[in-house]
């Protein structure tokens, strides 16, 4: 006789996304985005007359072919065929497959990609960039320095709160992904930039039920992660740096100068918050980078004589 598990196989999307939020912590961000991913593929099983939950390998195979084919990138068809085999690995642990048909499925090779990063001085460009006449000018200062200083997240720092700050402690509480919290140093430079901002918040009409959230936009709302995004590449494109900026660079940089200045990989794990060791090894490329230039700058048998 089929379980009850069986028998409801209709709804295991509903149950899947439940399970996201409830056991994985996932961000009502991160679950819409899975959604999407599993709606692309049952979009494509559904023209070939196939339930999502009954599809195989090949089928999985073909609705990997056909993200190249409509022209997505390497990159958003990697995160797209991860999220389809979360679903199926939930499938087959709460019982609604006895296997998991994504296990041999394959994701297109990406290479190494080895992000940008920013010197200290690019850093201090960008904030020495800013007017500080204008009302938001100590706001965005802090935003740099805090992203630089403590390598959050975007999502992390606009969900940042008062409440989160142990400035007399040096150090803040960060709520990552699935929820997970870490304790990051802050620096002497990030704690003198906040005070300036709060002098300046102060003086704000909040919104009721924003009166916690550390940035806030002119209307006294939290900020989003699309204004911060537009802020640091205006800042950086007034501070004359022409690479490709985004708050996540401020991350990267943040990481790469820990490296540099002899930080523990596993500590630089700890403090970004990554659950595997493999995605902060990234930041080895680049320190073999920079201990390349160092060599060649400055080793006795490198250097030219007059």
């Amino acid at each position: 006789m089929e379980t009850s598990k069986k028998k409801t196989i209709n709804n295991t999307m509903a149950v899947y996304l439940r399970y996201l939020k409830l056991e994985r912590n996932y961000s009502p961000h991160t679950i819409e985005a899975y959604n999407r991913d599993i709606m692309k593929l049952n979009s494509f099983l559904v023209q070939k007359g196939i339930r999502i939950e009954e599809a195989c390998l090949d089928n999985l195979r073909d609705f990997a072919v056909s993200l190249h084919d409509i022209g997505i990138g390497m990159v958003s068809q990697c995160r797209i065929l991860s999220g389809v085999r979360s679903y199926y690995r939930f499938l087959m642990l709460d019982g609604y497959r006895d296997d998991d048909p994504s296990e041999l499925l394959e994701s297109p090779q990406t290479g190494k990609h080895l992000p940008e990063v920013l010197t200290t001085a690019e850093v201090d460009a960008m904030e020495d960039a800013i007017d500080l006449s204008k009302w938001e000018g100590h706001r965005n200062r802090a935003i740099i320095e805090v992203l630089f200083s403590c390598g959050l997240r975007v999502s992390e720092l606009v969900g940042l709160r008062l409440a989160d700050l142990y400035l007399d402690e040096q150090y803040v509480r960060v709520k990552g992904k699935g929820m997970k919290e870490r304790l990051v140093p802050i620096s002497e430079k990030a704690i003198n930039e906040l005070m300036l901002w709060f002098a300046c918040r102060s003086e704000m009409n909040i919104k009721a039920g924003e009166e916690d959230y550390v940035f806030l936009n002119r209307r006294g709302a939290h900020l989003t992660r699309t204004m911060i995004l537009i802020m640091v590449k205006a800042v950086a494109a007034e501070a004359g740096i022409n690479k490709t900026i985004s708050p996540h660079t401020l991350r990267h940089s943040f990481a790469t100068a820990l490296l540099e200045g002899g930080a523990d990989l596993r500590v630089i794990q700890e403090l970004l918050g990554h659950e595997c060791i493999d995605t902060t090894e990234i930041y080895t490329h680049l320190d073999t980078q920079f201990l390349r230039s160092t060599i060649l700058n400055h080793h006795p048998r490198n250097i030219r004589k007059e």
